[in-house]
């Protein structure tokens, strides 16, 4: 008999922003033998052009990736609550983690290989705990941000108040280049107890508690950047989870959309010399 094929569960949360580099992730998988399964929630936002369209269109392209919508949990009034949406997000996807639990419980354990989280939902790292499935995280942007990030809670418990004050000040992270204080997100300069600044921090902190981190980079783009987050000095008196170069991971895009403008581009670059255009992500 065959050995049952093994199967990667991704959660990329409710943002279709999320979901859509999870999906070239999850190509990745298949590519390597792997079944995949997405886990999706339902998006908090709605409109005419919603994120839950979006996502349809993502699943109804990709046929080879399992789509699991987990049951509808009522959604947060983000007008009435009076708190930021971020943490209301971050609440939503806290207050899956039971039905999680219940979707991972139903699979077969000796075909469930592992669980990658988006980096927004580090919270439903307590189910795969609980369960004692494997669980890595996936970072959809570059490893300079992703050490920003991950250094970012040292630097703010260092102080006693926010960063605010410090204006361009350049602020010092190992394997990046020096930046003004007021380059950060706007909410990780507030006091350290605010709650954005907070949620925010907490966050960054669950990502390295997984058992592996995949960025979505490749090495000899940003080596400085991978480098630090292997090196011990990165955050004093914690040893980081092994880092994993995946990318670059880039949609392919719709066929019909801008066609015209992507001819163009297309026309310039081929118009090039050889080995003479970089190309910045």
């Amino acid at each position: 008999m065959d050995k049952m094929k093994q199967t990667v569960v991704l959660y990329p949360g409710c943002d279709v922003g999320h979901v859509a580099p999870m999906t070239e992730l999850a190509n990745i998988f298949l590519k390597h033998g792997y079944n995949v399964t997405m886990v999706l929630v339902e998006p908090p936002f709605k409109s005419s052009d919603s994120g839950a369209t979006a996502i349809e269109r993502i699943a109804a392209s990709n046929p080879s990736i399992s789509f699991h919508v987990l049951p509808a949990l009522p959604l947060p009034d983000m007008f009435a609550s009076g708190k930021h949406p971020f943490l209301l997000i971050l609440q939503l996807l806290r207050d899956y983690n039971e039905l999680l639990e219940v979707f991972l419980c139903s699979l077969p354990r000796e075909s469930l290989h592992s669980v990658v989280l988006d980096m927004f939902c580090s919270h439903a790292l307590d189910v795969c705990v609980k369960l004692g499935i494997p669980v890595y995280t996936f970072f959809a942007s570059s490893a300079s941000c992703l050490s920003v990030l991950t250094q970012f809670p040292a630097l703010i418990a260092s102080r006693q108040t926010g960063l605010k004050e410090i204006g361009d000040t350049p602020l010092h992270f190992l394997g990046v280049p020096p930046m003004p204080a007021s380059h950060l997100i706007k909410e990780l300069l507030e006091h350290p107890e605010e709650d954005m600044c907070k949620a925010m921090t907490n966050t960054w902190k669950r990502n390295t508690e997984t058992m592996g981190i995949l960025v979505n980079t490749f090495e000899s783009l940003e080596t400085r950047a991978v480098q630090s987050l292997r090196d011990p000095l990165c955050v004093p008196g914690q040893i980081l989870p092994p880092i994993y170069c995946v990318g670059p991971l880039v949609g392919k895009g719709s066929k019909d959309d801008n066609r015209a403008a992507s001819n163009e581009c297309l026309k310039w670059l081929d118009l090039q010399p050889d080995r003479s255009v970089v190309f910045v992500g």
